[in-house]
């Protein structure tokens, strides 16, 4: 998918890296990317990421480190009890590139290297005390600070994000039309959708859309929805009472069949077995 350049070097300043703590109601959807690579730790929200091809629901807790010039978004839901808030740690290549130069930093290496598609952390709670206290830290304590982190999630199992087939297209092209096509189905996933509506959006006709669609994200415009609504239906079978046809229903499925086979696609596994578990 195409995404807007957010430029980083303009917002850092002078710092040789970017450290910054977000609150806000809730995370807005916008799909961007920078050649920064970028850490992110979800302290309180839920929602939607999207990571290159990747779809997936997110929590507190969510920690994420993501690869230069990959495209990607939260998409929170507005919570009234509690604003929305996030640790976001931004560093470049040209930074990165003399310490990585160094034997003593081949792991961190390797993991940069594998971020290129996203990878999935988990996070111990002394190392969540250490990424909040990142912001707080100046001079050269926040560059060894850094490193620390940086080696420490070298050590874990990480998870890649987007699939293999995911390929990048950073066209200037794309960018208006493909972000107000998201915005609109991250927005009304669980209606019913048409194609003919989504196309029009765009000025489009629906064949033509279907290619643009196609090369902008690397997936068919009905999998990119399936992907958006078994989401969702996988939030309510955590945390909600309804029924699975009921759920079904509600994320946007006509028929509790075609929910089921969809969801075993994409789950390998059946809503009731992955609400069980």
């Amino acid at each position: 998918m195409k995404a807007i350049l957010e430029d980083i070097p303009a917002i850092k300043g002078a710092s040789s890296f970017y450290a910054r703590r977000i609150v806000v109601p809730a995370f807005e959807f916008k799909w961007h990317f920078h050649p920064e690579y970028e850490l992110t730790y979800i302290l309180r929200g839920k929602g939607y990421r999207i990571v290159g091809n990747s779809h997936e629901y997110f929590t507190a807790g969510d920690f994420v480190l993501l690869g230069s010039n990959l495209p990607h978004t939260w998409w929170g839901k507005l919570d009234d009890d509690e604003p929305s808030e996030a640790i976001v740690i931004q560093f470049s290549t040209e930074f990165m590139q003399p310490f990585l130069a160094l034997h003593e930093s081949r792991q961190i290496k390797t993991l940069l290297e594998n971020s290129s598609k996203g990878l999935r952390l988990t996070a111990s709670d002394a190392l969540i005390e250490i990424i909040m206290g990142l912001n707080q830290i100046q001079g050269l304590d926040s560059v060894l600070t850094l490193f620390a982190i940086l080696q420490e999630i070298s050590q874990q199992k990480a998870t890649q994000i987007a699939s293999n087939t995911y390929q990048n297209v950073l066209s200037k092209k794309f960018e208006t039309r493909i972000n107000k096509v998201c915005t609109h189905l991250q927005i009304h996933c669980c209606e019913p959708i048409r194609l003919k509506e989504v196309a029009d959006l765009v000025c489009m006709s629906e064949s033509n859309f279907c290619k643009f669609f196609k090369k902008a994200t690397s997936t068919t415009f009905s999998d990119y929805i399936n992907d958006l609504r078994i989401n969702e239906a996988c939030n309510l079978l955590l945390f909600s009472d309804y029924s699975i046809s009921e759920i079904a229903h509600a994320s946007g499925f006509e028929s509790l069949s075609y929910f089921n086979r969809v969801f075993l696609k994409k789950k390998q596994t059946t809503p009731s077995l992955f609400r069980k578990n």
